[in-house]
C-alpha cells in the first residue's frame, strides 16, 4: 500500500497588530533627488517633511509609505 497525502484546508484572518505600531515615511520621487524623511510614528510628522522640502527644492512630487504590523491567525 501506498503512502496518503490528506489536506485540509483552513479559512485564516489577517488583522492589524496595535502593539506593533504604524510607521510613517515619505520619499521625494523627484529624478536625482534621494531625499527622505525617515520613519515617523506620526503621520503629521513625514508630511511635515514634504512641506519643508518642497519649500527648499521646489519638488511637489512624494511617494508615501505606511508601514504596519499585522496578525494572522486561524478563523475556527
Amino acid at each position: 500500500m501506498s503512502p496518503r497525502a490528506v489536506y485540509r484546508h483552513i479559512a485564516h484572518t489577517i488583522r492589524h497588530v496595535p502593539e506593533g505600531g504604524i510607521t510613517y515615511e515619505t520619499f521625494c520621487a523627484t529624478a536625482g533627488c534621494d531625499a527622505e524623511s525617515g520613519p515617523h510614528d506620526e503621520q503629521e510628522a513625514a508630511q511635515d517633511w514634504a512641506l519643508h522640502h518642497t519649500g527648499r527644492t521646489g519638488h511637489d512630487l512624494f511617494r508615501r509609505v505606511v508601514t504596519d504590523h499585522a496578525k494572522v491567525t486561524r478563523a475556527e
